[in-house]
């Protein structure tokens, strides 16, 4: 599960994800149900994209506040088509990118939390796979836009499975360790565009050529 990343600026984004451009943005860290950017093709024009600045936990259509119980900002994919707050927005094809300078993930190894930081190989930002909704504020009439970052098992990746606190019920072959879901820049039409299936073939943790992390102390 990720809690925090590091959002690059607007500008960065418009650029390596022709995005068009008018939404303002500054680079900043993005924690849960705090305010982030992400990307998504505009409904009445297939293939063009916009940026969308929005909350980071999503808000399913059936919310009664957007202040909810229960955490949103990521999803297990293999649970999106039957959890209540993400079937909607999958069936609907509202998957998102959300780009991501570098992400976080505790690594317990040592027996207490260490924060590493996980950047790409050639230095450019992450583009991550997400689903959106608009939710509806009843009570006020204001349409609120949210996000969430989708998650898949991680158990057999070299790196990524050494994240996250064990769960001692568990054996270590069997965790449900989880990572983000990378999609490559050259995927990202099929992300945003694609039927369910095709887009669902494209899910997977990120590949080790790509991926590159450090303990947080050192990756400053």
């Amino acid at each position: 599960m990720c809690n925090r990343y590091l959002s690059p600026d607007a500008a960065a984004i418009e650029r390596l994800w022709a995005v068009r451009p008018g939404t303002a943005w500054t680079a900043a860290a993005v924690y849960p149900r705090a305010p982030g950017p992400f990307i998504r093709r505009v409904a009445a024009e297939r293939t063009a994209r916009e940026l969308v600045v929005g909350q980071w936990a999503l808000i399913p259509v059936f919310a009664d506040s957007r202040r909810l119980a229960y955490s949103t900002n990521n999803a297990r994919f293999e649970e999106i088509t039957t959890k209540a707050s993400y079937k909607g927005p999958w069936a609907r094809g509202q998957r998102s990118i959300i780009p991501a300078e570098s992400f976080d993930e505790p690594c317990w190894e040592t027996g207490r939390n260490v924060w590493w930081r996980f950047v790409r190989t050639d230095g450019e930002p992450w583009g991550l796979a997400g689903l959106y909704n608009t939710w509806l504020d009843r009570s006020t009439g204001e349409l609120i836009e949210s996000y969430t970052m989708l998650t898949v098992n991680a158990d057999h990746h070299p790196l990524m499975k050494r994240m996250h606190k064990p769960d001692p019920a568990y054996g270590p072959e069997a965790q449900d360790k989880r990572s983000v879901v990378v999609i490559e820049r050259d995927a990202v039409e099929a992300w945003l565009t694609g039927t369910p299936a095709e887009a669902a073939a494209l899910v997977a943790p990120p590949a080790m050529a790509v991926v590159s992390g450090a303990p947080l102390k050192a990756a400053r």
